[in-house]
């Protein structure tokens, strides 16, 4: 904690605007690696629930008041609701034929469900491949800085260039335990949304043939 002091005292604007980013990014991954932790956790479980509890309704209307109730994060729901809903007469989507109408209405469904479980990918997926490079940055400008003033000193001997240099390197570290934590989150949470993806598209396949089955 004295050395991270000292450097902070030591630094200059733009060390400090350094240090400050990757602050500002190591507590923006860790609060988006938390809330899309739980947020795919549940996803996942009422996905494994809610289907198995739609297909054995009795109805489509008992089958998506079940799904209703399970759905918490709304990636399910949509996929009936656009299954059941009637076409609009007088318009564009009513004159197509009823398969490409479903067709249109379940990818829309499922492509928004799919935004909602992959929001922050590209947050985390940023975070982990520019922290390195902000804290090297952060390195480099903080070795200029302390040599132009051992420079300005007029002095030179291997403790005053050691310490400073010392220094600077954290930035560098602070970088890497920034990306670290962004990247392993990412990775995982691909896996896991490409699994609930496959999920969701099979599911949204078995309500289409339901639907057309249901219309001859």
């Amino acid at each position: 904690m004295q050395g991270l002091a000292h450097f902070w005292t030591g630094s200059d604007g733009v060390g400090r605007a350094v240090a400050a980013l990757l602050l500002a990014m190591s507590v923006s991954a860790w609060v988006l690696i938390i809330w899309k932790g739980l947020l795919l956790r549940r996803a996942g479980a009422d996905i494994r629930r809610a289907v198995p509890a739609f297909w054995d309704a009795a109805s489509l209307a008992e089958g998506r008041t079940r799904v209703q109730a399970l759905d918490r994060e709304g990636v399910l729901l949509p996929l009936v609701e656009a299954a059941a809903a009637p076409a609009a007469a007088g318009t564009l989507e009513g004159a197509a034929a009823p398969e490409a109408r479903l067709t249109r209405r379940l990818r829309e469904a499922l492509h928004r469900g799919l935004a909602h479980l992959q929001f922050g990918q590209v947050i985390l997926a940023s975070i982990g491949s520019t922290a390195p490079f902000v804290g090297l940055f952060g390195t480099v400008w903080a070795i200029h800085h302390a040599l132009t003033g051992i420079g300005d000193a007029g002095t030179l001997s291997i403790e005053k260039v050691a310490g400073p240099v010392g220094e600077a390197l954290v930035m560098t570290a602070a970088g890497i335990a920034v990306a670290v934590p962004a990247v392993l989150a990412f990775n995982a949470f691909g896996k896991i949304v490409a699994a609930c993806e496959g999920e969701l598209e099979g599911f949204a396949h078995d309500l289409r043939r339901m639907a057309l089955d249901a219309q001859d």
